[in-house]
């Protein structure tokens, strides 16, 4: 136990015993790494069947259970690992250099385990993780609507790009509370499977890309959810009482479970984004043995500077923006530390440095499999080309609202400036 974890154990107001044993208690981060690297020729041998049905295969459901992807990021508590951050988008990457968009499907619906241990409550937790397997997307934008009433609220509406659904246990989804004094709150509920429709508006051609992204939108009809259920959605993103830290420093004692989600969120994004750009270059490199310039003197382009550099600049870029993932996620679990230690909360512009730094590396990885893209040759733009796929699944990322890097070095300079971020009231 490191100096942090004991110093919320020692302030924790009760710490409940272990209930549910992980499958595998003594799987190391290694393994993990291991079996999703091993995974990759039977992820791009899926390629054209899961982007035509718009997520992965029941099979590799399986596998990815078998595997233990879906509890590496759940408390200990409720039969997960807890490993941390930097091992769970190490996993991500490799599962997305296999396949981009079930890379995105995958980290969608198994990396908000974290923000159920931070925020929800004991009771509640319990009754999520249920017998260890969770999975749910967090649609975090809020919509549908939301009716206090007895014991709960009443909520109604349709959530979009709820990425990762199609294989998930629950549906983890923001909404607005009214209020007649003041600006509406934030909410965060969770539903289990079976309780919110499905809609077939994913996969096949409705996209240019990560058509297997499972980012279906979900149907919610008027349903009643119990209070215990809920959790503020503010406390993702600040800490109100640093003295208290939240549910899950105190149940958990583990100061990842702190709940901020600014960091991890977006690192959820650019760890298949990193994926595609190591499929793009192991595609790029094929092309290079197989095929010969198109002036003389012919030679294999392997041969030739003219295609040497661009692979060997893709490398770089693609190198950095995972080291960039990495290096925030060692900085994310920092700022934690600190807390537990110091009782110093992690301050909006910590938080928004964190994102912005990884929309750097989105940026990076995007650019090295456009520049592979443009190097290809035509062939790479016709349809079936695998070298098109990873081009159109970045091309996803960059229109993604939480990728705009230009927007959010506004709020982050705002920020360090110490004026309003602009980002919600931060």
């Amino acid at each position: 136990m490191n100096r942090a974890e004991s110093a919320i154990l020692s302030a924790a107001e009760s710490i409940s015993r272990p209930r549910l044993a992980a499958p595998e208690p003594g799987l190391t981060p290694e393994t993990v790494i291991a079996r999703a690297t091993a995974l990759k020729p039977l992820l791009r041998a899926q390629q054209d069947e899961a982007d035509a049905r718009g997520h992965y295969s029941q099979a590799l459901h399986d596998e990815f259970i078998k595997a233990g992807f879906y509890r590496l990021l759940q408390p200990r508590m409720f039969g997960g690992y807890e490993f941390d951050y930097a091992t769970y988008f190490k996993v991500i990457i490799e599962i997305a250099s296999g396949h981009p968009a079930t890379g995105w499907c995958l980290a969608l619906a198994a990396s908000h385990a974290p923000l159920v241990a931070a925020h929800w409550s004991e009771e509640a937790q319990m009754e999520l993780f249920g017998d260890g397997h969770f999975a749910a997307p967090h649609r975090a934008v809020p919509g549908g609507r939301c009716e206090p009433v007895e014991g709960g609220y009443i909520i109604d509406g349709v959530w979009p790009y709820c990425s990762g659904i199609p294989h998930s246990t629950h549906l983890i989804a923001a909404t607005l509370i009214p209020r007649p004094d003041g600006p509406p709150r934030l909410l965060n509920f969770a539903v289990p499977a079976g309780q919110y429709t499905v809609l077939d508006d994913w996969g096949g051609d409705r996209t240019l890309g990560m058509r297997a992204s499972g980012s279906n939108s979900v149907r919610v009809d008027k349903l009643f959810v119990p209070k215990h259920m809920t959790a503020d959605a503010d406390r993702q993103y600040r800490v109100p009482d640093p003295q208290a830290g939240t549910h899950g420093t105190r149940l958990h004692g583990n100061p990842m479970y702190l709940g901020l989600t600014m960091g991890p969120y977006h690192a959820a994004l650019v760890s298949p984004v990193i994926g595609a750009a190591r499929a793009a270059l192991d595609e790029f490199h094929d092309i290079l043995r197989t095929q010969n310039t198109f002036a003389p003197p012919l030679m294999k382009r392997f041969e030739s500077p003219d295609f040497q550099r661009p692979y060997g600049a893709a490398l770089a870029m693609t190198d950095a923006a995972e080291g960039i993932v990495m290096q925030a996620m060692h900085q994310h679990m920092a700022l934690c530390r600190r807390w537990a230690e110091q009782k110093i909360a992690p301050t909006a512009e910590e938080m928004l440095r964190l994102w912005t730094m990884q929309q750097q590396a989105g940026k990076l990885a995007s650019e090295a499999v456009e520049l592979l893209f443009r190097n290809s040759g035509s062939t790479a733009a016709r349809s079936g080309s695998r070298m098109l796929r990873y081009f159109g699944d970045v091309q996803m990322y960059r229109g993604h609202m939480s990728s705009q890097y230009q927007t959010f070095a506004s709020m982050v300079g705002r920020a360090r400036l110490g004026l309003p971020s602009g980002f919600l009231d931060l």
